[in-house]
């Protein structure tokens, strides 16, 4: 198990990046709202996740079923995920931080928990390993 949590959280790692570069692009450069923005970066930074960590964190074979359900948990923690990203914006603007510092706590907070929810999911009942 430690050594599926360290590339769980190694994977997640890079694929925050992705979730997180995207996020920014689409709000910073192409000017999308927050939702849409955290919507297209959730989906790039989940597809990474899936397909890495099906091969090296979690060593499964191809299997249309358990996409499907990984992509099932997906969207559920995606709830999760943006909820807490769109609540936590005007809570830490409130707190005097700028729009750059804001966008980037509140992704840690929500991607901090749907972190957590997706690895216990996939870990016990997706790849049951």
């Amino acid at each position: 198990m430690n050594n599926q949590l360290v590339r769980f959280i190694l994977v997640g790692g890079f694929s925050a990046i992705v979730d997180f570069g995207s996020t920014s692009l689409f709000t910073w450069v192409f000017g999308f709202s927050d939702a849409t923005a955290k919507t297209l970066g959730f989906i790039l930074g989940t597809l990474t996740a899936y397909l890495i960590n099906r091969r090296w964190t979690f060593k499964a074979e191809p299997s249309v079923t358990r996409f499907v359900i990984t992509m099932v948990t997906y969207a559920l923690t995606y709830a999760v995920q943006v909820g807490l990203y769109l609540v936590s914006i005007p809570w830490l603007a409130d707190m005097g931080l700028d729009g750059f510092w804001v966008r980037l706590f509140s992704f840690v907070i929500a991607q901090g928990t749907a972190t957590v929810l997706n690895f216990l999911i996939q870990k016990f009942l997706i790849f049951r390993t």
